[in-house]
C-alpha cells in the first residue's frame, strides 16, 4: 500500500492519500480522542503522541498535530493508516458523515441559503477538501453568512484570507444579500 503525503496551507496539517476510500459519504472532524471513539481510523491515530486532530474526507485523512515534529510523528501516522487498511476494520462505526448544513436562519431568507448552499457544495467544498479541508454551512442572519472550518481549515493561518477575499467575495457577487462571511 503506497500512502501519499501533502502539505496543506495548514502548517500544522498533513494531508494523508491512501489510494483508497476513507469515507462512503460526508466528512468527519475528529478534535479529540474522546470524539473519535466510533472511529476506528481516527482512534488508532489518536494514540500517536502528538496527533491533535484528524479529519477524515472521502479520499483522504488530514491529521493536525500539536506541538511534535512532522519528522517524528509522520512515520507512525503512515503505520497507523496502513494498520488499519490491513485489519479491514471500518472507518467508522454507524453514520459517516458529521456535515450537517446548520438551520439558523430565517425562512424568509430560504432563496439565498439555497444559493449559498449550492456554491459552497459546487464550488467552495471541492476546493477547499484539495488542502486537506471543509468548510460548511451553520447559518445566515442579517446579511452574515456563518461557516465552520474544519480538517486544515481549522486554526489554519490563511483561513480569514480564504473566507474574506475568496469565499466573501463569490457569495457577494452571486448573493446581493450577503453583506460578510465570518466563521463559527
Amino acid at each position: 500500500m503506497f500512502i501519499q503525503t501533502e502539505l496543506t496551507p495548514n502548517p500544522a496539517t498533513l494531508k494523508f492519500i491512501p489510494g483508497k476510500p476513507v469515507l462512503d459519504d460526508g466528512t468527519a472532524d475528529f478534535r479529540s480522542k474522546g470524539d473519535a471513539s466510533h472511529s476506528p481510523l481516527a482512534s488508532r491515530l489518536f494514540d500517536i503522541d502528538g496527533v491533535d486532530g484528524v479529519f477524515l474526507g472521502s479520499d483522504f485523512i488530514s491529521v493536525t498535530k500539536g506541538a511534535a515534529e512532522w519528522q517524528h510523528i509522520r512515520p507512525a501516522i503512515l503505520g497507523a493508516i496502513m494498520e488499519h487498511y490491513l485489519s479491514g476494520a471500518a472507518t467508522v462505526d454507524g453514520a459517516n458523515s458529521d456535515d450537517a448544513a446548520g438551520t439558523n436562519f430565517d425562512p424568509k431568507d430560504a432563496e439565498t441559503v439555497a444559493t449559498i448552499q449550492e456554491l459552497l457544495e459546487t464550488r467552495i467544498r471541492p476546493q477547499v477538501a484539495q488542502d486537506g479541508g471543509d468548510i460548511t454551512f451553520n447559518g445566515f442572519r442579517d446579511g452574515v453568512v456563518f461557516l465552520h472550518m474544519r480538517g486544515a481549515c481549522a486554526g489554519c493561518p490563511s483561513s480569514t484570507a480564504t473566507l474574506r477575499h475568496g469565499i466573501e467575495n463569490l457569495l457577494k457577487h452571486f448573493c446581493p444579500d450577503v453583506q460578510e462571511v465570518q466563521a463559527v
